[in-house]
């Protein structure tokens, strides 16, 4: 029995992975057949911690780590998304397809990329795909944002003229031009809101990197917690075999755009509140990195987004 060969688990399907991990000044290597990593503890007894792969759909690595081949080839055995960043999360440091270290599996799907494709090239249906991206922020934001306790005490709420006023100029728009200018309006608006309900003089600069104010903190907060939002996007993106470098709105001339398309989708909904509730509170970046994961698994952030692409994929074939 000793010599029969330990039979693996199979991996998690990718949309029901709990585990995203941020880690910095350690070694991530392969030991005893499972992903581990070492710190620095400058103990006499090595300490490492297990990494369940299985059940892991990102891994981020910060300053001062490293990994080696052999946890990569796991690592990608199981379908994890690998990304080095800096300090805290951010910037995600580009790698082989600008965002994330994609496994190279062959057998990904490629009804959901050839369907993609199909609709890409054509520039009106493009228009489309990306209205409908749009709308569908809209409605996941208004009910997430009810549903926030937090934000309700604060009487923080997206009034209806608000909401209507950002319809009208997606559903009317001719190009992305004019759907960019109404995103921007969007998100000023959105900032403004939470700004006034949690009282931080606020202006957004982003990678800003400092931490003078409660407006530097929240800035910080909101960079740290996209930066998942666009390793949740990488995973379900990658998982269903579509290229970064189709972007329907975002930086056309930026190979991982489309990246930053689909984790807009939640960026609003989940990473901008908690970003500014972290920030009043004075948590630590480890807490609101914790509480925004949290909060993306409970609300099955990964489930959603790879029923939206294949729900659009199915729309525009």
């Amino acid at each position: 029995m000793g010599d029969l060969k330990q039979q693996r688990a199979r991996p998690l399907m990718l949309s029901k992975r709990a585990c995203v991990f941020y880690l910095e000044r350690v070694r991530v290597m392969l030991k005893d057949d499972r992903i581990v990593y070492l710190t620095d503890s400058q103990q006499p007894v090595e300490q490492f911690f297990n990494i369940p792969e299985k059940n892991t759909a990102f891994l981020l690595l910060g300053k001062g780590s490293s990994v080696t081949d052999a946890a990569v080839r796991r690592l990608a055995e199981s379908n994890v998304m690998l990304g080095f960043c800096g300090s805290g999360g951010s910037p995600l440091f580009g790698a082989l397809d600008l965002t994330f270290m994609t496994p190279q599996s062959e057998y990904r799907p490629t009804e959901y990329m050839q369907a993609w494709m199909r609709a890409w090239l054509d520039e009106p249906t493009r228009i489309v795909m990306a209205k409908v991206l749009l709308l569908n922020r809209i409605d996941l934001t208004c009910k997430v944002w009810s549903g926030n306790l937090e934000l309700l005490q604060r009487h923080i709420q997206i009034d209806e003229k608000m909401i209507k006023n950002f319809q009208l100029s997606i559903e009317s728009a001719q190009n992305t031009t004019e759907l960019l200018a109404a995103e921007a309006r969007w998100a000023k608006q959105l900032y403004a809101k939470l700004a006034q309900g949690f009282g931080i003089e606020f202006k957004r600069e982003e990678g800003k990197q400092a931490d003078e104010s409660m407006a530097d903190i929240a800035n910080g907060y909101l960079d740290h917690g996209n930066y998942i939002a666009y390793g949740y996007a990488a995973v379900a993106l990658h998982g269903l075999g579509i290229s970064f470098a189709l972007p329907v709105l975002h930086g056309k001339t930026r190979r991982g755009a489309l990246v930053f398309d689909v984790a807009d989708l939640v960026k609003d909904a989940y990473v901008m509140p908690l970003a500014f509730a972290c920030a009043k509170a004075n948590d630590k970046q480890k807490e609101f990195r914790m509480a925004l994961i949290e909060s993306c698994q409970s609300n099955d952030v990964l489930d959603y987004l790879f029923g939206f692409i294949v729900e659009l994929c199915n729309k525009i074939r």
